[in-house]
């Protein structure tokens, strides 16, 4: 007999771990399906990302005990960023503006975050893990969905989301469609030690043919992740230690770090911004980048994919609680009209960004640059942009 359960999540990545832990406790039954081995969600390896969560995210994180599994030493405050575009000296700065608010985020490796729920999920009552098999197909009816998967097996459940990937193949299946922006550039990151303190501010250089971000991490180390054409990216990934050591030297020579040291694996990755047509269908629902697939210039990815993961849960366990059909299309609506609310403008937004930095002939330059000079002389957009990094949000209801 196929098991049946509530809610089957495709994708045990951090937004589908996350959604799963929330509805711990809650009555209802819950499957994750993972194609990665047992192995790899017990221990992730470092991935080479760094996560800016918000304050909200970090208070969901909490909420979901997963914050108290992420080693402290590991958490490194965010107290400033900075701007700069080109050759100009000139820096748009975000900060608190002085006031005893704490700091504008904390950076923490994507990969303890994935421990850390991961370890959160242990022993919750009615929640499943099924892994290293994929899901092959998903079949949705009036009253239930079935999901076939890669080993053979077959699952009912009232709900299925996918948490998957920016290429979703089961939104693919559903007949959702999506908006693909391929920007043609690849992301290079990895951890450099250097001389100079960076003093918890986080940079962003937009140089021609490169971008450059600067994220610190606790000790004499900052996150490097550089944004150049695929070909590009892949020659420095496959450069010797010492070799990488000294182009990065003469890349950030402007930026007066000093001596630097690579001090973890490299890790590439493409460049392709993705936002669903629809959030849901028929007992179906997108989490995560099988929702949204941001590209990292404003580093919101993960935040937008948690708060996505908290929408979704409260809109079913109210519905749970007035003994409604946790998939109704109501439920699926309110669920996709306030996530639409929460991701479409930032999402507009960091994709206008990117394309604007990412053009090398003169207009872009002096836009880039005007853009730069009026921001910083905006005091209410420097606020705006500062509080948006913070994102202090309500605490998720249950």
């Amino acid at each position: 007999m196929r098991p049946v359960y509530d809610v089957a999540i495709i994708g045990a990545g951090p937004v589908g771990l996350s959604f799963a832990t929330a509805l711990a406790g809650s009555g209802l039954s819950a499957v994750l399906v993972e194609r990665q081995p047992l192995s790899v969600l017990e221990d992730p390896s470092f991935d080479g990302r760094e996560i800016a969560l918000t304050h909200h995210s970090r208070t969901l994180l909490e909420q979901l005990g997963a914050w108290a599994h992420i080693p402290q030493n590991a958490v490194s405050p965010l107290r400033q960023a900075r701007v700069l575009n080109g050759t100009a000296s000139y820096a748009l700065t975000f900060d608190t503006g002085g006031k005893d608010e704490g700091p504008l985020g904390f950076l923490v490796s994507n990969h303890l975050i994935r421990s850390a729920l991961y370890a959160a999920l242990q022993g919750t009552p009615d929640i499943r893990l099924i892994a290293g098999t994929g899901v092959e197909s998903v079949t949705t009816g009036a009253e239930a969905a079935t999901l076939r998967l890669s080993d053979g097996q077959e699952i009912r459940a009232r709900l299925v989301v996918a948490a998957d990937t920016r290429f979703s193949r089961s939104r693919q299946e559903q007949g959702i469609t999506a908006s693909m922006h391929d920007f043609r550039r690849s992301m290079l990151v990895c951890r450099i030690e250097h001389e100079t303190p960076h003093e918890h501010v986080a940079t962003e250089w937009f140089d021609y043919g490169q971008t450059v971000a600067l994220l610190p991490v606790n000790g004499a180390a900052s996150s490097l992740v550089l944004t150049r054409d695929p070909a590009e990216i892949e020659r420095l990934n496959g450069l010797e230690p010492a070799a990488f050591e000294r182009e990065m030297g003469q890349c950030l020579r402007r930026r007066h770090l000093g001596r630097l040291r690579l001090v973890s694996t490299r890790h590439a990755y493409p460049l392709v911004a993705t936002y669903a047509h629809h959030f849901a269908g028929r007992r179906f629902a997108l989490l995560g980048d099988a929702a949204v697939g941001m590209h990292p210039v404003t580093a919101h990815g993960f935040n937008l994919g948690l708060r996505g993961a908290e929408t979704l849960a409260r809109e079913i366990l109210s519905a749970k609680r007035r003994g409604q059909d946790i998939a109704s299309p109501a439920v699926l609506r309110r669920f996709e009209t306030a996530h639409r609310l929460a991701t479409g403008p930032l999402y507009a937004a960091t994709n206008a960004i990117a394309v604007l930095y990412a053009q090398e002939g003169l207009p872009a330059r002096l836009a880039r640059h005007a853009v730069l000079r009026l921001g910083g002389q905006i005091a209410p957009f420097r606020k705006a942009v500062s509080a948006m990094l913070m994102d202090r949000g309500a605490a998720m209801g249950r």
